[in-house]
């Protein structure tokens, strides 16, 4: 029998209100304007939204002064905070070997001719584009102090996924020019972003130029550790893959910029199907994993809140919905709760130093 301690406990329903803020990531949400979002991000139980740059929810080219002040009064009508926004979609165009598959994700603008190199380059302008423009946004804050740092989320592509499996026989040499080209193409974009006190958190995932422990470390000393280069955590992309999610935290806990709480399960298939997905879609019962609704899967959220405990982090935890199976309303309001219920704030004293006649 499961026990809802949190609620049968008077003193933790206060308790509960010093751990980290939870909010929605949009982006999967983009059907939906945020005008008519916004309402059922609050009515699902979220304190705020990591705002998605597609659909209607944060449109970087539009985003002027009048934009902005009205973005804001939109997400105060309705009780909801805003603490970094994400371009994945142009992100992923700055390193990729481009084909068509992109043109579905970015603006004619962006795609222009689809000439890769072109489409590359105006990618990276975007991203750049999108830090400036972030930081207008959020120095028009409410309350917040202008200038302070802000996080914008996104991927970044390789031009090396496609080796993953080494065949025909790679070469170190060979993706270690794929880590070139990513710091030829990064490198620039992150000193705008320092320009603007900006952070860039990398959602770790397969198809970027890091997914998983190992190729994030190589990400970073293939920048020069710059500042500005970090982590989106996400601990669903390292889990199925039977990547250590845990120890990532450990690892790299000063460069994680921000978390998404976002769930999978693994070795849930009926054989037919490995961790490189058969060619099927979501939610084919033959697959070896999928994406859960969080709490739903095989991650362990308690232990991913001890370490980002441990390592010192106090931003928001941003859940990221995705399960095909399940209605996204339902899933979303009980993700929350359950975000909400897993959290705790780290202890300002030992337990045990009541036992020293000093502190009596």
């Amino acid at each position: 029998m499961e026990i809802d301690f949190l609620n049968s406990v008077p003193s933790l329903k206060i308790k509960q209100l010093m751990s980290r803020p939870v909010t929605l990531f949009t982006g999967q949400w983009a059907d939906m304007p945020l005008e008519k979002l916004a309402p059922l991000v609050k009515e699902m139980g979220y304190d705020g939204v990591e705002l998605a740059c597609w659909g209607d929810h944060f449109d970087v080219d539009a985003a002027n002064a009048k934009y902005i002040k009205e973005k804001w009064e939109l997400l105060a009508d309705h009780g909801l905070q805003c603490f970094a926004i994400s371009n994945h979609l142009v992100g992923q165009a700055v390193c990729d070997n481009i084909d068509d598959r992109h043109k579905a994700i970015l603006s004619p603008a962006i795609w222009g001719d689809g000439k890769p190199e072109g489409v590359r380059r105006r990618a990276a302008k975007q991203l750049i584009k999108t830090a400036k423009v972030g930081r207008k946004f959020f120095d028009a804050k409410p309350g917040e102090k202008k200038g302070a740092a802000f996080t914008v989320n996104g991927f970044t592509g390789s031009s090396i996924w496609h080796s993953l499996y080494a065949f025909p026989p790679t070469t170190m040499k060979y993706w270690q020019a794929g880590f070139d080209d990513f710091a030829k193409r990064f490198g620039p974009i992150m000193d705008a972003f320092d320009g603007v006190n900006a952070n860039f958190g990398l959602e770790v995932h397969p198809t970027e130029i890091a997914f998983d422990i190992a190729s994030a470390q190589q990400a970073l000393k293939a920048l020069k550790n710059h500042k500005r280069f970090g982590f989106n955590y996400d601990p669903s992309h390292l889990g199925y893959q039977g990547v250590d999610y845990v120890k990532f935290i450990r690892d790299l806990g000063s460069r994680i910029f921000h978390v998404h709480m976002k769930d999978v399960w693994w070795d849930h298939g009926n054989g037919d199907v490995g961790v490189f997905g058969g060619h099927t879609g979501f939610g084919d019962a033959r697959r070896f994993w999928d994406f859960r609704s969080v709490g739903r899967g095989d991650i362990n959220f308690e232990e991913i809140i001890v370490a980002l405990n441990d390592v010192g982090y106090e931003g928001p935890l941003s859940v990221e919905w995705e399960d095909i199976r399940m209605d996204r309303v339902q899933g979303a309001t009980e993700s929350a709760a359950y975000c909400h219920q897993i959290d705790f704030g780290k202890s300002d004293v030992a337990f045990d130093a009541a036992f020293d006649k000093e502190n009596q």
